[in-house]
């Protein structure tokens, strides 16, 4: 979801949308006023924007086919004549001009996630039918990547391990880490780092639909760019036309309870691992039930704990295999066999190295300046010693390094208050049952906001991103009719997995394979 991050390149691979059986117009629901914060002067500069770009190619290496450009917009939205952010945008032209629909806008997710060549990583993934239809748009974010980026000035992994186990011993530690953390961002983007929101890259995007010309935009987000998505519908409910949301951020828990769902979803997913790979005992050899899987798992964190593994000349304790595991449980064999490997290492034995991922400066920065700048957090260091001490004891795979003190207790106060998402705008939801990074209960809670929407959940799917993934057909069938016809199921709609999906998991997209352990993010 929110947030899982990776290593990515400018051609990385991602995702898309989904759809269902009985149709109804998306035109027959009515649209409410927008958020009085919509029109935070963003009429103003749209006028400004119209005519503004110019499309040329991008790096030598990427193909002819994808074109850039760049958007001046304003840095405070109250004052469109003011400071400007530059944003950088990408655009694939639609296959058939004779058939051309509009836009459509992408987010991979993140926050922090670069959009610039999502629609090229896509390319290879959305159908033909989506392809000819529409310009694919990518963009970075306000101080992601090429668009006016953020810094935090850290310098070493540690620096940028956002999410730590909590241990009595090095809390304090975490503390001072935390709010030097906060002291650093602020001090190198004093005058930029208050206008880095949700609800202002929600204005940029009205800005990016003005300077197109269009009179309305469609969508696809990912995992965060659920919540960027539904936040622009709010703002903005008559300029959105057809919106696809995959894998859902429920926007009543933004942002700190949300991330606390990861530690709750992940003690699912790993008994449901555990029950896997016992069933198939026969190809591991960890054991005949899940108790015994389960056991051993446990037993080789207790050994890291107490001397930590070499895995291919990377160190790792008890706490990083638990994350190593946690990112990798919702693709069965995968897990299992780094399970094996994990094995062999406490017994001793050589094994290849672990792939391990350092975030940038710049991915710290603003996955942090949208984390912390959306909406508050508890500023008391106590209550994130109470909540760890208590979630390590309910959730032992990962709820205390969740729930541990973070940047956000040290950050200034967020200048707008986390938008309350509440409307009828037409959209489609779509979902994994068993998705450790956006549960399955934020689709239901972004559905019950989106009064308009529907919901198409993947029954046994797992995994984080659905649309065009080998995930379910079902599912994409319904996202590609959603997105040529514009019609809505009539009802919420329930989809089986695909045979290979259902059964393991493992698919072919990046998007899904296993994530590092030394990551500072939970959920892209």
């Amino acid at each position: 979801m929110l947030l899982r991050r990776r290593a990515t390149s400018k051609i990385a691979l991602g995702v898309a949308a989904v759809l269902a059986p009985t149709l109804l117009s998306t035109t027959a629901a009515a649209t409410p006023t927008a958020d009085p914060g919509s029109s935070v002067n963003v009429a103003a500069t749209a006028s400004a924007a119209m005519s503004s770009l110019t499309w040329r190619g991008c790096d030598a290496d990427v193909p002819a086919t994808v074109e850039c450009t760049t958007l001046d917009v304003p840095l405070d939205h109250r004052k469109p004549s003011g400071k400007k952010l530059e944003l950088s945008l990408s655009r694939i032209k639609a296959a058939d001009p004779a058939k051309r629909r509009g836009v459509l806008l992408f987010n991979p997710g993140g926050p922090s996630g670069s959009g610039l060549f999502y629609p090229l990583a896509l390319s290879g993934l959305l159908p033909q039918s989506v392809k000819d239809r529409y310009d694919l748009i990518g963009f970075d974010p306000r101080g992601v990547g090429a668009s006016s980026p953020l810094a935090c000035g850290t310098t070493t992994a540690d620096e940028r391990l956002t999410y730590r186990p909590y241990k009595d011993a090095t809390f304090a530690k975490d503390v001072a880490w935390a709010r030097d953390i906060a002291q650093g961002c602020r001090n190198l983007n004093k005058d930029t780092l208050p206008h880095i929101s949700t609800r202002n890259t929600a204005r940029d995007m009205d800005i990016i639909r003005a300077a197109l010309g269009e009179r309305k935009i469609s969508y696809f987000g990912l995992s965060y760019g659920t919540y960027l998505g539904s936040v622009y519908t709010q703002l903005f409910p008559q300029r959105a036309d057809r919106f696809v949301l995959d894998s859902a951020v429920d926007p009543k828990r933004v942002w700190r309870s949300m991330s606390q769902s990861w530690a709750v979803q992940a003690e699912t997913a790993f008994d449901r691992w555990t029950a896997w790979t016992a069933r198939n005992s026969a190809r591991y050899g960890f054991g005949d039930t899940s108790a015994e899987v389960e056991r051993l798992f446990w037993d080789i964190v207790a050994r890291a704990d107490r001397e930590p593994l070499d895995l291919g000349g990377t160190v790792f304790d008890g706490a990083e295999v638990r994350e190593y595991i946690r990112w990798q449980i919702t693709h069965p064999s995968v897990a299992a066999d780094t399970l094996g490997l994990l094995r062999d290492a406490a017994a001793g034995k050589p094994v290849p190295t672990f792939p391990t991922f350092v975030p940038t400066d710049n991915e710290l920065a603003s996955y942090l300046a949208i984390m912390c700048g959306d909406a508050r957090w508890p500023t008391d260091p106590a209550v994130y010693q109470a909540d760890s001490r208590r979630d390590s004891v309910r959730y032992p795979l990962y709820g205390d390094s969740v729930s541990n003190v973070f940047p956000c207790a040290f950050w200034d106060r967020p200048l707008e208050a986390a938008t309350k998402v509440d409307n009828k705008v037409p959209a489609l939801i779509v979902q994994n049952e068993w998705d450790s990074q956006t549960p399955l209960v934020a689709a239901q809670g972004l559905r019950r906001a989106l009064k308009g929407s529907r919901l198409v959940t993947v029954d046994e799917g797992q995994g984080h991103g659905v649309y065009s993934l080998g995930i379910s057909t079902c599912a994409d069938e319904h996202t590609t009719t959603y997105l040529i016809t514009g019609r809505l199921p009539a009802r919420d709609v329930t989809c089986a997995a695909d045979p290979q999906a259902a059964a393991d998991s493992r698919s072919a997209s990046p998007n899904l394979a296993p994530v590092p352990a030394r990551l500072p993010f939970s959920g892209r």
